[in-house]
């Protein structure tokens, strides 16, 4: 006996059934809206096409790189949960105990041997960007 979703009703399974037969069968259209539709990969060897200047993908703040976020990101991960204000010596026990990468590891040690209110003020220590606030 097939069983069919305890979420919604039988209607439903099969409108969600026919808008993905497409893709299922793997031979044509799903017959669904056109944003449902899988853009095609660029061949090997070929760039991705780009819609954004540089500096301004989607996801990136106004004043900082993909780059920049990346690394705050990095040292975000490895120094969550860190009670604020930390000194430098906190912050390296805190991401030598969490397991952090080398590189995480010596940015923590590049950073003066200060207080630090939270992750912005040690970004600004490190010369990673920093967002810009719209007003």
């Amino acid at each position: 006996m097939e069983r069919g979703s305890d979420k919604h009703g039988p209607r439903l399974d099969e409108q969600q059934k026919h808008e993905t037969e497409g893709m299922v069968r793997g031979g044509g259209t799903t017959h669904a809206e056109e944003w449902k539709e899988p853009e095609s990969m660029p061949s090997a060897g070929e760039e991705p096409q780009r819609s954004y200047p540089p500096g301004h993908e989607p996801g990136v703040p106004e004043g900082m790189t993909q780059g920049d976020v990346d690394l705050r990101s990095d040292l975000a991960k490895w120094l969550s949960d860190t009670h604020w204000p930390a000194s430098k010596a906190e912050l390296l026990r805190r991401a030598e105990r969490q397991g952090a990468p080398d590189r995480v590891v010596d940015l923590v040690e590049s950073l003066p041997d200060r207080d630090f209110s939270n992750m912005a003020d040690i970004a600004k220590a490190l010369g990673i960007g920093v967002e810009q606030r719209r007003w």
